[in-house]
């Protein structure tokens, strides 16, 4: 069983930058694919960006491109989501998970075998 917490959310002002961050409790955590999806209000969750185990092979969402990026640090646990130029449409609770099932984890949800708690993010415009 591993456990993820998301840290890092907030309330910050449209272009301004926040770094989310999900620490996991197990020492294998190099074992996992991370990533980070989010759902915004009313809406499903989506897959915002993923990283393989040792943090050298990434993607992300078509939306985030070029302001977010997520890394990871094993020796910590910690898997972090960079967001830069926030807009108003990142509002959202966002979820790390990991899954031990893939290289690098996939955008469906089925895929990951544990999930955090959850941070909340909101943009003012």
């Amino acid at each position: 069983q591993v456990q993820l917490v998301e840290s890092g959310g907030g309330l910050v002002q449209a272009g301004a930058s926040l770094r989310l961050s999900c620490a996991a409790s197990k020492r294998t955590f190099s074992n996992y694919a991370m990533s980070w999806f989010r759902q915004g209000p009313g809406k499903d969750r989506e897959f915002v960006a993923a990283i393989n185990w040792n943090g050298d092979n990434e993607y992300y969402r078509d939306s985030v491109k070029g302001r977010f990026t997520i890394s990871r640090d094993n020796a910590q646990m910690t898997v972090y989501l960079q967001m830069n130029n926030v807009k108003p449409e990142d509002t959202a609770v966002y979820f790390c998970a990991a899954t031990s099932r893939y290289y690098i984890g996939t955008s469906y949800e089925k895929d990951y075998d544990y999930w955090g708690q959850g941070t909340q993010v909101t943009v003012s415009s």
